[in-house]
């Protein structure tokens, strides 16, 4: 089991759920977050001078997938986040150690989905 962790831009999120969608992959917890990456956020030009802005809205896409369902859905997000910009995204792939079913106390892979 892994876990993948997606981070996007925001207008993008309806074409990387419509990707993830076509490769049978649904279950997601989505969040809206804050961060910079090579960009380093905003640079505004305020009254003639130049101020960094803030952090960036992003938005975190976390999906919990079965060995058979990870590259599909890393291929997925890409497709649909792609535009050939810095700061489209990033994605990270970390060993998911046990899932719990809530309602049943399932365990394990077919507790994903």
């Amino acid at each position: 089991m892994k876990l993948v962790i997606a981070i996007i831009q925001p207008h993008k999120l309806e074409a990387v759920k419509k990707e993830l969608e076509a490769v049978a992959v649904n279950l997601m917890t989505v969040t809206n977050v804050l961060g910079q990456g090579r960009q380093k956020g905003v640079t505004e030009i305020y009254r003639g001078a130049k101020e960094a802005g803030g952090l960036l809205n992003k938005v975190r896409l976390d999906i919990a997938v079965n060995e058979a369902f990870v590259d599909p859905t890393i291929d997925a997000i890409v497709k649909g986040a792609h535009t050939g910009s810095v700061g489209d995204g990033k994605i990270f792939v970390v060993e998911l150690a046990e899932c719990i079913r809530i309602s049943n106390g399932e365990r394990g892979g077919s507790a994903i989905g």
